[in-house]
Order: C-alpha cells, then sequence, then structure tokens
C-alpha cells in the first residue's frame, strides 16, 4: 500500500498481509495480552495502528490517538475490547512500523 498523505515526505509501501500475519503470530506475547484474549478481538487496533502510523506521518502517537480511536470505534465489530486495552495494540503496531522506518519521524525519541 502506498499512503497518500499529503504532509508526508516520501511514500510508504506497507505490506497489510505482512503486519496481520505478523500480529495475529506475535499478539499472545504482548505485555498486554491476557489469557483467554483473541486475536480477533485485536486486529481492528493493530490495522489503526500500523495504518494510521502511515496516514498521521510526522505526528506521535499521542497526537494521532483522537484519530485512531475514531478509525479502531468503525473497524472493531465485536470486539470485547475496550479503547484503553486495543490503545495499547494499536500503540505497539505503531510503533513496529515507526522503527522500521530511518530516523525519528514523529520526534519521540523511538
Amino acid at each position: 500500500m502506498t499512503g497518500q498523505n499529503p504532509e508526508r515526505t516520501s511514500p510508504t509501501i506497507l505490506d497489510e498481509n505482512a503486519e496481520s500475519s505478523y500480529w495475529r503470530r506475535q499478539f499472545d506475547k504482548e505485555p498486554y495480552y491476557t489469557s483467554g484474549d483473541r486475536y480477533d478481538d485485536f486486529e481492528a487496533a493493530y490495522r489503526a495502528g500500523f495504518l494510521g502510523y502511515d496516514r498521521y506521518r510526522g505526528r506521535s502517537f499521542e497526537q494521532a490517538e483522537p484519530e485512531l480511536r475514531n478509525e479502531w470505534e468503525r473497524g472493531k465489530g465485536e470486539t470485547r475490547l475496550t479503547w484503553e486495552r486495543a490503545k495499547q495494540a494499536a500503540k505497539a503496531a505503531w510503533h513496529r512500523i515507526e522503527n522500521a522506518m530511518p530516523g525519528d519521524a514523529d520526534r519521540d525519541g523511538r
């Protein structure tokens, strides 16, 4: 996927399938995971995070959080999670993409 955000300095090519596969394998190893959690409950949060990083390039996660929460609300489906739990997954996905990029695009020290 190539994003179309005019605020960006260069396009990012993100393999959404690869990110989804990664999180499907990884979610139960994350510190916010609790026994009985299902990937399906976290999927919309991961998508909001990894797609949002590109969409809101140049902003920190905290600055983009209201929009990310709205995106999660629209796509969350039947999840049992609250935003406070889902936010942890979105932030993890955001930082995974950020860490793959050169430099500190959102200037948060990561």
